[in-house]
């Protein structure tokens, strides 16, 4: 399950072969996302995707609904292709995590918007804004949804500092969820490989 730069039904693996793959390299899978994920605060995750976590996801969709025939191979790879990032920006699936379902009710209503008010940050540049939910509206006026998928847009010179070694900030300015912080190297060092 090499990454190709493009996602489509004549790269993906057959069941047969991705489940046989799947048993030796699900770990590796797991370390990479995990890898990616960044905590902000206690209740928001930010996991950023990349071919092959997105070429997983939809391996797994595969896998699990049985899919087999083009027709149905190919609405996953639409549903999921997407967010891939490509070459300027990042994407990430947000997580709105509260374990305790009456706080996550509250909470969901308390933070209406958190979505477009997340922001990275790469040292000496501008903040860029998340670009949210391009899919569909997450929310509505009574709450927020616990997931968000989002795109953070990079210019060339700031692709250019986060190759270069540049300290990227990961933050949101909600006024219900005010937190900033660092991006791990080793997450940013991943990161950077999504920059061209």
């Amino acid at each position: 399950m090499q990454p190709t730069g493009h996602i489509a039904p004549d790269n993906l693996l057959s069941l047969e072969a991705y489940s046989k793959w799947r048993k030796t390299h699900k770990g590796e899978v797991i370390a990479h996302r995990q890898l990616r994920s960044v905590p902000l605060g206690e209740h928001l995750n930010l996991q950023f995707e990349s071919e092959l976590t997105i070429r997983y996801q939809i391996q797994e969709m595969l896998r699990i609904e049985k899919i087999f025939e083009e027709e149905g191979i190919q609405q996953e790879i639409e549903a999921y292709a997407p967010l891939v990032p490509d070459g300027h920006n990042w994407k990430a699936t947000v997580l709105i995590e509260y374990t305790d379902v009456n706080e996550r009710r509250r909470e969901l209503a308390r933070l209406i918007g958190v979505e477009d008010r997340l922001f990275v940050e790469v040292e000496g540049c501008e903040r860029v804004y998340a670009i949210a939910d391009e899919d569909l509206d997450r929310e509505n006026e009574h709450k927020t949804s616990a997931v968000h998928f989002v795109r953070f847009e990079l210019t060339p010179g700031m692709c250019a500092s986060v190759r270069a070694g540049a300290a990227v900030k990961l933050g949101c300015d909600h006024t219900h969820y005010p937190v900033h912080q660092q991006i791990r190297p080793e997450t940013l060092a991943s990161l950077a490989g999504d920059l061209r």
